[in-house]
Protein backbone atom coordinates (compact mmCIF):
# COMPACT_ATOMS: atom_id res chain seq x y z
CA UNK A 1 0.00 0.00 0.00
CA UNK A 2 1.29 3.41 -0.33
CA UNK A 3 2.37 5.14 1.93
CA UNK A 4 0.59 9.07 2.52
CA UNK A 5 3.11 11.76 3.04
CA UNK A 6 0.71 14.39 2.36
CA UNK A 7 -1.02 16.43 5.40
CA UNK A 8 -3.90 16.91 3.23
CA UNK A 9 -5.13 13.73 1.93
CA UNK A 10 -3.77 11.94 5.39
CA UNK A 11 -6.74 14.98 7.25
CA UNK A 12 -9.30 13.53 4.33
CA UNK A 13 -8.65 10.19 4.99
CA UNK A 14 -9.91 10.88 9.12
CA UNK A 15 -12.84 12.28 7.96
CA UNK A 16 -13.77 9.50 6.03
CA UNK A 17 -15.70 7.25 8.84
CA UNK A 18 -17.70 10.67 10.41
CA UNK A 19 -21.17 9.72 8.43
CA UNK A 20 -21.16 5.93 9.26
CA UNK A 21 -20.34 6.59 12.52
CA UNK A 22 -23.19 8.76 12.51
CA UNK A 23 -25.40 6.18 11.41
CA UNK A 24 -24.33 3.91 14.08
CA UNK A 25 -25.05 6.64 16.80
CA UNK A 26 -28.30 6.71 15.34
CA UNK A 27 -29.19 3.36 15.73
CA UNK A 28 -27.48 2.81 19.38
CA UNK A 29 -28.47 5.70 20.93
CA UNK A 30 -31.85 6.67 19.21
CA UNK A 31 -33.23 4.08 17.21
CA UNK A 32 -32.77 1.12 19.66
CA UNK A 33 -34.52 3.22 22.91
CA UNK A 34 -37.09 4.50 20.12
CA UNK A 35 -38.14 0.77 20.66
CA UNK A 36 -39.33 1.41 24.37
CA UNK A 37 -41.22 4.11 26.03
CA UNK A 38 -40.08 3.46 29.17
CA UNK A 39 -37.77 6.81 30.77
CA UNK A 40 -38.73 9.47 28.47
CA UNK A 41 -41.26 12.06 29.30
CA UNK A 42 -41.39 14.95 26.34
CA UNK A 43 -41.77 14.56 22.85
CA UNK A 44 -42.58 10.73 23.21
CA UNK A 45 -44.42 10.60 20.42
CA UNK A 46 -41.53 11.87 18.27
CA UNK A 47 -38.26 9.68 20.48
CA UNK A 48 -40.29 6.61 19.55
CA UNK A 49 -41.80 4.59 16.58
CA UNK A 50 -45.24 4.84 17.44
CA UNK A 51 -45.65 5.95 20.67
CA UNK A 52 -45.35 2.99 22.20
CA UNK A 53 -43.45 -0.78 22.99
CA UNK A 54 -42.61 -2.14 20.14
CA UNK A 55 -40.31 -5.09 21.76
CA UNK A 56 -40.60 -7.35 24.91
CA UNK A 57 -38.22 -5.37 27.34
CA UNK A 58 -36.56 -8.18 28.77
CA UNK A 59 -35.70 -10.12 25.55
CA UNK A 60 -34.79 -7.19 24.24
CA UNK A 61 -32.18 -6.44 26.28
CA UNK A 62 -31.00 -9.97 26.27
CA UNK A 63 -30.49 -9.72 23.12
CA UNK A 64 -29.09 -6.75 22.18
CA UNK A 65 -26.05 -8.39 24.72
CA UNK A 66 -26.21 -11.51 22.42
CA UNK A 67 -25.89 -9.52 19.49
CA UNK A 68 -22.96 -7.30 20.30
CA UNK A 69 -21.13 -10.31 22.05
CA UNK A 70 -21.52 -12.17 18.13
CA UNK A 71 -20.66 -8.75 16.71
CA UNK A 72 -17.38 -8.96 18.54
CA UNK A 73 -16.61 -12.49 18.37
CA UNK A 74 -17.29 -12.49 13.92
CA UNK A 75 -14.46 -9.19 14.05
CA UNK A 76 -12.49 -12.04 14.11
CA UNK A 77 -13.44 -14.23 11.43
CA UNK A 78 -13.87 -10.82 9.27
CA UNK A 79 -10.63 -9.65 10.02
CA UNK A 80 -9.04 -13.05 8.34
CA UNK A 81 -11.20 -13.01 5.71
CA UNK A 82 -10.54 -9.54 4.56
CA UNK A 83 -7.22 -9.53 4.88
CA UNK A 84 -7.02 -12.76 2.23
CA UNK A 85 -9.36 -11.05 -0.58
CA UNK A 86 -7.75 -11.36 -3.57
CA UNK A 87 -9.14 -9.04 -6.35
CA UNK A 88 -7.08 -6.43 -8.99
CA UNK A 89 -8.08 -3.34 -6.54
CA UNK A 90 -6.39 -4.67 -3.37
CA UNK A 91 -7.83 -6.23 -0.26
CA UNK A 92 -9.58 -2.76 1.89
CA UNK A 93 -11.26 -1.15 -0.71
CA UNK A 94 -13.23 -4.18 -1.42
CA UNK A 95 -13.96 -5.31 1.82
CA UNK A 96 -14.88 -1.80 2.76
CA UNK A 97 -17.77 -1.98 -0.28
CA UNK A 98 -18.63 -5.36 1.00
CA UNK A 99 -19.56 -4.18 4.30
CA UNK A 100 -20.58 -0.82 3.38
CA UNK A 101 -23.32 -1.82 1.42
CA UNK A 102 -25.36 -4.58 3.67
CA UNK A 103 -24.47 -2.14 6.30
CA UNK A 104 -27.11 0.68 4.53
CA UNK A 105 -29.44 -2.02 3.98
CA UNK A 106 -29.92 -3.15 7.20
CA UNK A 107 -30.45 0.54 8.52
CA UNK A 108 -33.15 1.22 6.49
CA UNK A 109 -34.76 -2.12 7.68
CA UNK A 110 -34.41 -1.07 11.00
CA UNK A 111 -36.79 1.17 10.51
CA UNK A 112 -39.30 -0.86 9.42
CA UNK A 113 -41.26 -3.01 12.41
CA UNK A 114 -43.25 -6.43 11.31
CA UNK A 115 -45.77 -5.65 13.52
CA UNK A 116 -47.16 -2.56 15.89
CA UNK A 117 -46.93 -3.99 19.15
CA UNK A 118 -44.67 -5.66 21.46
CA UNK A 119 -44.41 -9.02 20.09
CA UNK A 120 -41.59 -11.56 20.35
CA UNK A 121 -41.36 -11.65 16.46
CA UNK A 122 -40.67 -7.50 16.72
CA UNK A 123 -38.42 -8.31 19.21
CA UNK A 124 -36.10 -11.03 17.40
CA UNK A 125 -36.68 -9.05 14.00
CA UNK A 126 -35.34 -6.13 15.27
CA UNK A 127 -32.80 -7.81 16.85
CA UNK A 128 -31.41 -10.21 13.90
CA UNK A 129 -31.35 -6.83 11.79
CA UNK A 130 -29.44 -4.92 14.77
CA UNK A 131 -27.00 -8.23 14.50
CA UNK A 132 -26.81 -7.37 10.61
CA UNK A 133 -25.93 -3.61 10.94
CA UNK A 134 -23.34 -4.09 13.45
CA UNK A 135 -21.41 -7.16 11.81
CA UNK A 136 -21.51 -4.99 8.14
CA UNK A 137 -20.62 -2.06 10.21
CA UNK A 138 -17.49 -3.73 11.46
CA UNK A 139 -16.49 -5.27 8.28
CA UNK A 140 -16.27 -1.86 6.93
CA UNK A 141 -14.97 -0.08 10.01
CA UNK A 142 -12.32 -2.44 10.69
CA UNK A 143 -10.75 -2.29 7.19
CA UNK A 144 -11.00 1.63 7.20
CA UNK A 145 -9.10 1.37 10.36
CA UNK A 146 -6.68 -1.11 9.29
CA UNK A 147 -5.22 1.13 6.50
CA UNK A 148 -4.53 3.67 9.54
CA UNK A 149 -1.27 1.11 10.38
CA UNK A 150 -0.73 0.59 6.58
CA UNK A 151 -0.50 4.12 4.97
CA UNK A 152 1.41 6.06 7.47
CA UNK A 153 4.52 4.90 8.97
CA UNK A 154 5.80 7.48 11.80
CA UNK A 155 3.61 8.32 15.15
CA UNK A 156 3.58 12.25 14.17
CA UNK A 157 0.91 10.71 11.37
CA UNK A 158 -0.70 8.59 12.81
CA UNK A 159 -1.22 10.99 16.28
CA UNK A 160 -2.15 13.38 13.16
CA UNK A 161 -4.62 11.16 11.77
CA UNK A 162 -6.12 9.80 15.01
CA UNK A 163 -6.73 13.78 16.06
CA UNK A 164 -8.21 14.42 12.76
CA UNK A 165 -10.50 10.95 13.43
CA UNK A 166 -11.47 12.35 17.02
CA UNK A 167 -12.34 15.86 15.75
CA UNK A 168 -14.90 14.49 13.20
CA UNK A 169 -15.68 12.01 15.93
CA UNK A 170 -16.76 15.58 18.21
CA UNK A 171 -19.05 16.58 14.64
CA UNK A 172 -21.30 13.63 14.59
CA UNK A 173 -21.41 14.01 18.32
CA UNK A 174 -22.64 17.52 17.82
CA UNK A 175 -25.12 16.77 15.24
CA UNK A 176 -26.69 13.50 17.29
CA UNK A 177 -26.47 14.96 20.24
CA UNK A 178 -27.00 18.92 19.58
CA UNK A 179 -28.86 19.17 16.62
CA UNK A 180 -31.42 16.13 16.12
CA UNK A 181 -32.74 16.34 19.66
CA UNK A 182 -33.96 20.58 17.91
CA UNK A 183 -35.18 18.24 14.95
CA UNK A 184 -37.50 15.90 17.35
CA UNK A 185 -38.26 18.92 19.14
CA UNK A 186 -40.11 20.19 16.20
CA UNK A 187 -42.29 17.23 16.41
CA UNK A 188 -40.64 15.14 13.80
CA UNK A 189 -40.08 11.53 14.50
CA UNK A 190 -36.90 9.81 14.79
CA UNK A 191 -36.98 7.49 11.85
CA UNK A 192 -37.65 10.20 9.45
CA UNK A 193 -34.56 11.86 11.08
CA UNK A 194 -32.66 9.02 10.60
CA UNK A 195 -33.73 9.33 6.69
CA UNK A 196 -32.10 13.14 6.99
CA UNK A 197 -28.93 11.79 8.07
CA UNK A 198 -28.12 9.06 5.81
CA UNK A 199 -26.42 11.03 3.16
CA UNK A 200 -23.40 11.36 5.03
CA UNK A 201 -22.56 8.12 4.92
CA UNK A 202 -21.43 8.94 1.67
CA UNK A 203 -17.87 10.20 3.20
CA UNK A 204 -17.17 6.59 3.35
CA UNK A 205 -16.45 6.55 -0.22
CA UNK A 206 -13.08 8.23 0.29
CA UNK A 207 -10.98 5.32 0.87
CA UNK A 208 -11.66 4.16 -2.70
CA UNK A 209 -9.68 7.35 -4.27
CA UNK A 210 -7.10 7.29 -1.15
CA UNK A 211 -6.18 3.96 -1.15
CA UNK A 212 -3.61 2.44 -3.46
CA UNK A 213 -3.10 -0.96 -3.24
CA UNK A 214 -1.43 -3.12 -5.87
CA UNK A 215 -3.44 -6.34 -6.84
CA UNK A 216 -3.70 -8.99 -4.32
CA UNK A 217 -4.67 -12.13 -7.69
CA UNK A 218 -2.55 -14.74 -7.43
CA UNK A 219 -0.68 -13.92 -4.10
CA UNK A 220 1.10 -11.03 -6.11
CA UNK A 221 1.32 -8.94 -2.70
CA UNK A 222 3.69 -5.93 -4.35
CA UNK A 223 4.42 -3.32 -1.27
CA UNK A 224 2.35 -4.43 1.03
CA UNK A 225 2.77 -7.29 3.25
CA UNK A 226 1.49 -10.64 3.03
CA UNK A 227 -1.81 -11.73 4.95
CA UNK A 228 -1.15 -13.39 8.16
CA UNK A 229 -3.58 -16.62 9.04
CA UNK A 230 -6.38 -16.61 11.23
CA UNK A 231 -4.75 -18.53 13.64
CA UNK A 232 -1.15 -16.25 13.44
CA UNK A 233 -2.75 -13.54 13.44
CA UNK A 234 -4.95 -13.82 16.79
CA UNK A 235 -1.87 -15.45 18.37
CA UNK A 236 -0.18 -12.53 17.50
CA UNK A 237 -2.43 -10.04 18.88
CA UNK A 238 -3.58 -12.11 21.90
CA UNK A 239 -0.14 -12.34 23.15
CA UNK A 240 0.68 -9.04 23.15
CA UNK A 241 0.38 -8.52 26.36
CA UNK A 242 -0.04 -4.42 26.73
CA UNK A 243 -1.79 -5.06 24.08
CA UNK A 244 -4.48 -7.21 25.81
CA UNK A 245 -4.15 -4.76 29.30
CA UNK A 246 -5.08 -1.60 27.07
CA UNK A 247 -7.91 -3.51 26.17
CA UNK A 248 -9.32 -4.48 29.59
CA UNK A 249 -8.61 -0.47 30.50
CA UNK A 250 -10.46 0.72 27.41
CA UNK A 251 -13.31 -1.69 28.18
CA UNK A 252 -14.10 0.09 31.67
CA UNK A 253 -14.26 3.45 30.18
CA UNK A 254 -15.97 1.98 27.14
CA UNK A 255 -18.64 1.07 29.44
CA UNK A 256 -19.09 3.89 31.27
CA UNK A 257 -18.95 6.26 27.47
CA UNK A 258 -21.47 4.00 26.14
CA UNK A 259 -23.85 3.78 28.94
CA UNK A 260 -24.35 7.36 28.50
CA UNK A 261 -24.40 7.54 24.66
CA UNK A 262 -27.10 5.23 24.93
CA UNK A 263 -29.27 6.53 27.38
CA UNK A 264 -28.45 10.12 26.93
CA UNK A 265 -31.88 11.04 25.35
CA UNK A 266 -34.17 9.10 28.09
CA UNK A 267 -31.43 10.98 30.94
CA UNK A 268 -32.18 14.38 29.62
CA UNK A 269 -36.19 13.60 29.40
CA UNK A 270 -35.85 12.36 32.54
CA UNK A 271 -33.83 14.78 34.93
CA UNK A 272 -35.40 18.15 33.00
CA UNK A 273 -32.46 20.05 31.85
CA UNK A 274 -32.53 21.33 28.21
CA UNK A 275 -30.11 18.30 26.19
CA UNK A 276 -29.63 20.51 23.09
CA UNK A 277 -27.55 23.75 25.35
CA UNK A 278 -26.00 21.48 27.18
CA UNK A 279 -24.47 19.05 24.66
CA UNK A 280 -23.57 22.21 22.56
CA UNK A 281 -21.76 23.38 25.69
CA UNK A 282 -20.03 20.08 25.51
CA UNK A 283 -18.58 19.77 22.05
CA UNK A 284 -18.46 24.01 21.62
CA UNK A 285 -15.12 24.37 23.31
CA UNK A 286 -13.19 21.38 21.84
CA UNK A 287 -11.17 22.94 18.81
CA UNK A 288 -9.45 24.37 22.30
CA UNK A 289 -9.55 22.07 24.83
CA UNK A 290 -8.28 19.43 21.97
CA UNK A 291 -5.25 21.48 21.98
CA UNK A 292 -4.61 21.28 25.82
CA UNK A 293 -4.92 17.22 24.81
CA UNK A 294 -1.99 17.24 22.47
CA UNK A 295 -0.24 19.19 24.53
CA UNK A 296 -0.01 17.00 27.51
CA UNK A 297 0.52 13.88 25.26
CA UNK A 298 3.50 15.72 23.87
CA UNK A 299 5.02 16.95 27.40
CA UNK A 300 3.64 13.11 29.40
CA UNK A 301 2.87 10.62 26.88
CA UNK A 302 -0.43 9.38 26.24
CA UNK A 303 -1.14 7.43 29.40
CA UNK A 304 -1.16 10.78 31.00
CA UNK A 305 -3.70 11.57 27.93
CA UNK A 306 -6.33 9.18 29.13
CA UNK A 307 -5.90 9.96 32.71
CA UNK A 308 -6.86 13.23 31.89
CA UNK A 309 -9.84 12.11 29.65
CA UNK A 310 -10.95 9.75 32.81
CA UNK A 311 -10.65 12.44 35.60
CA UNK A 312 -12.23 15.02 33.53
CA UNK A 313 -15.14 12.96 32.18
CA UNK A 314 -16.00 11.42 35.86
CA UNK A 315 -15.92 15.18 37.33
CA UNK A 316 -18.49 16.43 34.58
CA UNK A 317 -20.85 13.76 35.09
CA UNK A 318 -20.79 13.67 39.10
CA UNK A 319 -21.75 17.37 38.88
CA UNK A 320 -24.37 16.38 36.28
CA UNK A 321 -26.12 14.16 38.71
CA UNK A 322 -26.44 16.77 41.68
CA UNK A 323 -27.41 19.68 39.06
CA UNK A 324 -30.82 18.24 38.98
CA UNK A 325 -31.11 18.90 42.75
CA UNK A 326 -30.69 22.76 42.27
CA UNK A 327 -33.85 25.12 41.70
CA UNK A 328 -34.87 25.20 38.79
CA UNK A 329 -33.28 28.68 37.92
CA UNK A 330 -29.77 27.32 38.87
CA UNK A 331 -30.89 23.68 37.81
CA UNK A 332 -29.36 24.60 33.33
CA UNK A 333 -26.46 26.90 34.00
CA UNK A 334 -24.94 24.31 36.46
CA UNK A 335 -25.21 21.38 33.88
CA UNK A 336 -23.91 23.75 31.08
CA UNK A 337 -20.97 24.20 33.42
CA UNK A 338 -20.88 20.50 33.13
CA UNK A 339 -20.65 20.54 29.63
CA UNK A 340 -18.01 22.80 29.51
CA UNK A 341 -16.06 20.45 32.06
CA UNK A 342 -16.74 17.44 29.97
CA UNK A 343 -15.29 19.00 26.42
CA UNK A 344 -12.32 18.62 28.17
CA UNK A 345 -12.62 15.10 27.84
CA UNK A 346 -14.88 14.40 24.78
CA UNK A 347 -12.29 15.70 21.59
CA UNK A 348 -9.32 13.35 22.96
CA UNK A 349 -11.97 10.36 24.49
CA UNK A 350 -12.22 8.75 20.55
CA UNK A 351 -8.25 9.43 19.71
CA UNK A 352 -7.36 7.13 22.32
CA UNK A 353 -9.00 4.61 20.91
CA UNK A 354 -7.31 4.86 17.09
CA UNK A 355 -3.38 5.42 18.41
CA UNK A 356 -2.63 2.87 20.68
CA UNK A 357 -4.09 -0.22 18.76
CA UNK A 358 -2.67 1.38 15.02
CA UNK A 359 0.72 2.18 16.77
CA UNK A 360 0.71 -1.50 18.26
CA UNK A 361 -0.75 -3.01 14.85
CA UNK A 362 1.75 -1.32 12.47
CA UNK A 363 4.61 -2.26 15.02
CA UNK A 364 3.49 -5.78 15.25
CA UNK A 365 3.20 -5.93 11.31
CA UNK A 366 6.83 -4.92 11.00
CA UNK A 367 7.95 -7.43 13.66
CA UNK A 368 6.00 -10.08 12.07
CA UNK A 369 6.58 -9.43 7.96
CA UNK A 370 2.79 -10.24 8.16
CA UNK A 371 -0.61 -8.06 8.17
CA UNK A 372 -1.67 -8.25 11.22
CA UNK A 373 -3.46 -5.23 11.68
CA UNK A 374 -6.83 -5.71 10.85
CA UNK A 375 -6.75 -8.56 14.29
CA UNK A 376 -6.19 -5.44 16.22
CA UNK A 377 -9.34 -3.85 15.29
CA UNK A 378 -11.04 -7.00 15.44
CA UNK A 379 -10.18 -7.82 18.95
CA UNK A 380 -10.93 -4.58 20.12
CA UNK A 381 -14.12 -4.76 18.71
CA UNK A 382 -14.71 -7.67 20.61
CA UNK A 383 -13.84 -6.25 23.98
CA UNK A 384 -15.85 -2.66 22.88
CA UNK A 385 -18.59 -5.02 21.82
CA UNK A 386 -18.97 -6.88 25.44
CA UNK A 387 -18.87 -3.84 26.66
CA UNK A 388 -21.77 -1.89 24.80
CA UNK A 389 -23.86 -4.83 25.26
CA UNK A 390 -23.79 -4.39 29.21
CA UNK A 391 -24.20 -1.14 28.93
CA UNK A 392 -26.64 -0.72 26.63
CA UNK A 393 -28.22 -4.18 26.97
CA UNK A 394 -28.13 -4.95 30.63
CA UNK A 395 -27.40 -1.68 32.46
CA UNK A 396 -29.88 0.80 30.00
CA UNK A 397 -32.68 -1.69 30.17
CA UNK A 398 -32.38 -2.02 33.61
CA UNK A 399 -32.35 1.64 34.45
CA UNK A 400 -35.50 2.36 32.02
CA UNK A 401 -37.87 -0.33 33.26
CA UNK A 402 -37.09 0.71 37.46
CA UNK A 403 -36.72 4.16 36.94
CA UNK A 404 -33.42 4.65 37.66
CA UNK A 405 -32.11 6.52 34.61
CA UNK A 406 -31.73 9.85 37.39
CA UNK A 407 -28.66 7.70 38.69
CA UNK A 408 -26.66 7.03 35.02
CA UNK A 409 -23.99 9.56 35.47
CA UNK A 410 -22.92 8.10 38.85
CA UNK A 411 -22.11 4.57 37.24
CA UNK A 412 -20.95 6.07 34.11
CA UNK A 413 -18.14 8.04 37.07
CA UNK A 414 -17.90 4.50 38.64
CA UNK A 415 -16.90 2.45 35.32
CA UNK A 416 -14.43 5.22 34.88
CA UNK A 417 -12.46 5.11 37.88
CA UNK A 418 -11.76 1.84 37.76
CA UNK A 419 -10.23 2.65 34.38
CA UNK A 420 -8.42 5.30 36.13
CA UNK A 421 -6.72 3.21 38.38
CA UNK A 422 -5.62 0.26 35.86
CA UNK A 423 -4.11 3.47 33.86
CA UNK A 424 -1.74 3.36 36.28
CA UNK A 425 -0.37 -0.08 35.42
CA UNK A 426 0.04 0.17 31.56
CA UNK A 427 3.18 -0.53 30.39
CA UNK A 428 5.67 1.73 28.93
CA UNK A 429 5.67 0.61 25.76
CA UNK A 430 1.87 2.23 25.45
CA UNK A 431 2.08 4.89 28.35
CA UNK A 432 5.01 7.12 26.38
CA UNK A 433 3.38 7.12 23.00
CA UNK A 434 3.14 10.77 22.01
CA UNK A 435 5.77 11.90 23.99
CA UNK A 436 8.31 13.73 22.19
CA UNK A 437 11.72 13.71 22.53
CA UNK A 438 14.06 16.43 24.34
CA UNK A 439 16.73 17.29 21.65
Amino acid sequence: MTIIRSKWKIILFGCSGLGVNMLNIIVGTYLCSGLLVGGFEDHVESWTYLNKDLVVAALWGTLILVTKIIDGIIDVPLSSFSDHIKSRWGRRRPAIMMGFIPMILSYLLFLVPLEGSATVLNTIWFAVILGIFYCTYTLTMINYYAAYAELLDNDKDRLLLSNTKSICDVVYFSLGFALLPLFVSLNINIRVIALLFLPMSLTMLIPMFLIKEKSTKEEKYENIAPPASLAKSLSVSLKNKPYIYWLCTHGMMNIGLQLFLSGINEYFSNTGLNMTFVMASSFAPIPLTIMLYNYFVKKRGIRFGVQYVLIMYSIGMTMMYFCRMLPANYMLPCAIGCGIIVSFAIGAFFSVAYVIPTKLAADANKSTGVCVSTMFFAVEGLFEGVATGIASGILLVWMKQTGKISIMTLVVTAFCMVSFVMTFFLPKSIAMIGKERNE
